[in-house]
Formats: C-alpha cells, structure tokens, sequence
C-alpha cells in the first residue's frame, strides 16, 4: 500500500483557536504551516498598514509637544491679572 508523501512530512506546530493542535504540514525547512506564518509575507502587516499608527496623537514627539504648551499655559497664566 502507498503512503501519500504528505502524511509523513512533520506537522505545524501551531496551535488552532479550538486549543488542538494544526494538523497542516509544515512549509518545508519551517515549522509552521503556510496559514500560521511559514510562507514569506505570511503575519501581520508592519507600520500604518496594521493599524497602529493612524493619527500620531500618542506618538513622542507630539506627547513632547503638548506637555511645553501645557508648561507655557500655566507659566502664561502666572502674569495674567484678574480684575
């Protein structure tokens, strides 16, 4: 009798959203398969395309730059008088 030759290549090492293991053979010389990150390209998108970086609000430099307004506002607010 034949054995397939993907039945004997090593399996992914992932595992599913159920808790069991991915039962799909692994990309060769990986040991994931190609729907859990063995391919090329395979994961999540780097930079803006992932959905991390959409405005700048939290980025330093504009966390630098409200905390300076901030300081000149009360610096500002010591000369103001009230009548």
């Amino acid at each position: 009798m034949q054995r397939w030759p993907m039945l004997d290549c090593p399996r992914c090492g992932a595992k599913t959203r159920s808790g069991l293991a991915c039962r799909a053979p692994a990309v060769r010389h990986k040991k994931r398969c190609r729907m859990h990150g063995g391919t090329p390209g395979s994961g999540a998108p780097t930079g803006a395309a992932n959905g991390r970086y959409r405005t700048g609000r939290r980025t330093r430099e504009m966390q630098e730059l409200r905390q300076r307004v901030a300081r000149l506002v009360r610096e500002a607010a010591k000369f103001v008088v009230i009548v």
